[in-house]
């Protein structure tokens, strides 16, 4: 009897030892299944190439990286398709957006409770009824903030078009010293003959509920941004209440500076997690 005994005994510890294993195992499986994934939205007259140092650093890392397309066709269509790629993405979200894609992700991540933390790159934060147009103009500094686009940008029709609304290029005369005053003449150059264009109705539209009341918010700011004044940046920052760091930068901060954007990035990461 005594045999018998003993043996259920082992057995019993064998069990478990083996339910201890496993879920030592599931443990670990979940941890590795809580790592955000962190999608980065370019801005206008861009595309997602801009991300691509800061993205290599992340999956260096370790890290899942997503650069979804920004249409930017106008705030409303350009949210929407962003929040719907964001459903797409299993488990927590890190979402970072630069410049007119501070404005998509503001509203793009509002109600999604998988999206723990906001990182705004040189970026517009609108509070609900803000437009690009209105940001631009509050503090002086702005080379886009005229009264005249037609001294800015070079207008072009699109297919489909509403009534009135035009696609937006910068001129190439002033897109260097605006975007890009930190890369080279001839990077610049082929920055300004590769822009992506945004609506005229975009820097119009009119943003919804902010995401950065409810989720925690990073920020960079680039002191040399000729696009969003560095003045109305320090202003939408703190009524964020975003964590901010400023460099030394031009508006395309993670083209110029990624180890630093970068850096910012993963601190939220580290925060949220």
């Amino acid at each position: 009897m005594s045999y018998i005994s003993n043996a259920a005994r082992s057995a019993r510890a064998a069990t478990v030892a083996l339910a201890a294993g496993c879920a030592l195992l599931a443990s670990a499986s979940g941890a590795q299944a809580a790592k955000p994934t962190v999608v980065l939205v370019h801005g206008a007259w861009a595309d997602g190439s801009t991300w691509s140092a800061v993205a290599g650093r992340l999956q260096s890392a370790g890290y899942k990286v997503d650069v979804p397309p920004n249409p930017l066709r106008g705030l409303v269509a350009d949210t929407a398709t962003i929040a719907a790629f964001l459903k797409t993405v299993k488990g927590p979200v890190v979402l970072a957006g630069h410049s007119y894609g501070g404005a998509v992700i503001t509203d793009a991540a509002t109600g999604n409770a998988a999206v723990k933390a906001l990182v705004y790159v040189d970026a517009y934060i609108p509070d609900e009824g803000e437009s690009l147009a209105q940001l631009t103009g509050a503090k002086p500094g702005s080379m886009l903030g005229v009264k005249d686009p037609s001294t800015v940008f070079d207008f072009a029709p699109y297919a489909g078009a509403p009534a009135g609304d035009v696609d937006l290029y910068v001129k190439p005369s002033i897109f260097p010293a605006a975007f890009a005053a930190d890369e080279s003449r001839h990077d610049a150059a082929v920055r300004a003959a590769s822009q992506r264009p945004l609506t005229l109705g975009a820097l119009t539209g009119k943003s919804t509920a902010p995401a950065w009341k409810t989720i925690p918010s990073w920020a960079v700011i680039g002191t040399g941004d000729k696009v969003i004044p560095p003045a109305e940046q320090v202003v939408m920052t703190a009524r964020a209440h975003a964590k901010t760091t400023k460099i030394r930068a031009a508006h395309l901060s993670m083209v110029s500076q990624p180890a630093a954007v970068t850096k910012v990035v993963l601190k939220a990461i580290k925060a949220s997690s």
